[in-house]
């Protein structure tokens, strides 16, 4: 069995622990991060049925997965990178999600494509900062509204929290984001802090380098 499978294995028994002591019935999907890295290591997840990855750039994307997709049909590929409006027309060729929709341009460029019904997070700034795309807090429920009239298939909030806090504060905050909003999704948690965020309702944990391994 190759390491990622070990990996992704462990982390599917860390989470089953963490609903189990909850009292959850919560069922996460876990996106295996596979930003950088090339085919042959991402092939052995492939075999062994996993089927949920993420991407942070559309051309590499569509360079490592287009032929794959083809041949295995139950794949969903998520892009959990930042989206600019000129590659719009390329993303929603390839992936079935995308989990960083930030702002109204980007928001119109979409909806143009509109026999594509691809699922869609809005990224939330849930920390303020300046430097993070992102909606921020106050302006999610209006921002959603101007989606909806787009009607665009928002399915969920998602949020990166700031590096150097305590990520478990703002996934509460988003939680309660989440259902004051009234949706199904919530996508966070990484590699670093998965557990906090199955503790406040993810369910979609995006996770890297505790399945691949350290990047270059």
């Amino acid at each position: 069995m190759h390491q990622t499978v070990k990996n992704l294995i462990n982390i599917q028994s860390n989470v089953k622990q963490k609903l189990q002591a909850n009292n959850s019935n919560n069922q996460p999907n876990i996106i295996a991060v596979s930003k950088t890295f090339k085919l042959d290591h991402i092939i052995h997840l492939i075999n062994h049925g996993h089927t949920h990855y993420g991407e942070n750039k559309v051309q590499e994307a569509v360079e490592k997965w287009e032929k794959v997709k083809k041949e295995n049909n139950n794949i969903k590929l998520h892009l959990i990178g930042k989206l600019q409006t000129n590659k719009v027309k390329f993303a929603v060729k390839i992936f079935d999600y995308i989990h960083s929709l930030d702002s109204e341009k980007l928001a119109n460029k979409i909806a143009s494509y509109e026999n594509h019904k691809i699922k869609l997070f809005i990224q939330v700034n849930i920390g303020n900062e300046e430097q993070k795309s992102g909606i921020s807090v106050n302006k999610v429920d209006d921002f959603y509204k101007f989606c909806k009239d787009l009607k665009l298939n928002v399915v969920g909030l998602m949020c990166i929290p700031p590096i150097d806090d305590n990520s478990a504060i703002h996934f509460k905050k988003m939680l309660d984001l989440k259902q004051k909003l009234n949706f199904n999704e919530l996508s966070m948690g990484m590699s670093s802090d998965y557990l906090d965020a199955l503790q406040h309702g993810s369910t979609f944990l995006r996770i890297g380098s505790d399945i691949f391994g350290k990047r270059n």
